[in-house]
């Protein structure tokens, strides 16, 4: 056990010693996750306004999701407290469910319907027979999982030509990203570090 660890254990083990534990360890260890889970849970405890709550736990919920990227409670803490933050700013929520997967879109109705969303929409342009695509598609999948506020949607261009005519998607992959029905971002063959940060940055 190193210095560090063995300091906070005694701390923890003291009376009293909530606050100072939950402040040290932060401080001294930013990856210690069992003081970021109590804090990101007593977010909704303390007397803050609501939307700096809210906030304040979904960056401690995300942070907790890149140190147990596996655990489902955390995930779906994150969604809540991420549907929270956008009913605290006055932002609708409608058809908004945890555990959601990347849709596939099959017509233009569809994707006109995917757009015009509440909130943000991510959509994934590919084809089957593309590498690149290929590997890009299980990270996708991996965002939708971790982002679970965000509507992550793919259209296969080989299949749905017309919408691929209609965006003008010339090269795969292609990613593009709308806010409330308006396209923010438009990402062509995106490498997966700058993608997650695009979602990351339009999620908050």
């Amino acid at each position: 056990m190193g210095a560090t660890t063995r300091r906070l254990t005694e701390i923890s083990a003291a009376p009293h010693s909530g606050d100072l534990f939950l402040k040290l360890s932060l401080t001294l260890v930013p990856r210690y996750t069992k003081p970021l889970l109590r804090r990101a849970a007593c977010n909704n405890k303390v007397h803050k306004k609501p939307m700096e709550r809210w906030a304040a736990a979904v960056s401690d919920y995300e942070a907790l999701r890149k140190e147990l990227p596996h655990d489902k409670e955390v995930a779906e803490s994150l969604f809540h407290a991420q549907v929270a933050l956008k009913k605290s700013r006055g932002e609708e929520v409608l058809n908004m469910e945890f555990g959601g997967e990347v849709e596939e879109v099959y017509s233009r109705e569809q994707f006109k319907a995917a757009m015009n969303l509440p909130g943000v929409s991510v959509i994934h342009f590919s084809t089957v027979s593309d590498h690149q695509c290929k590997q890009l598609s299980p990270f996708v999948d991996s965002l939708c999982t971790r982002y679970p506020s965000i509507h992550f949607l793919k259209v296969d261009i080989d299949k749905c030509p017309s919408i691929g005519n209609a965006e003008n998607v010339r090269v795969v992959p292609t990613v593009k990203i709308y806010k409330n029905g308006t396209r923010v971002k438009e990402i062509v063959c995106p490498s997966k570090e700058v993608l997650e940060y695009s979602v990351r940055h339009y999620s908050g």
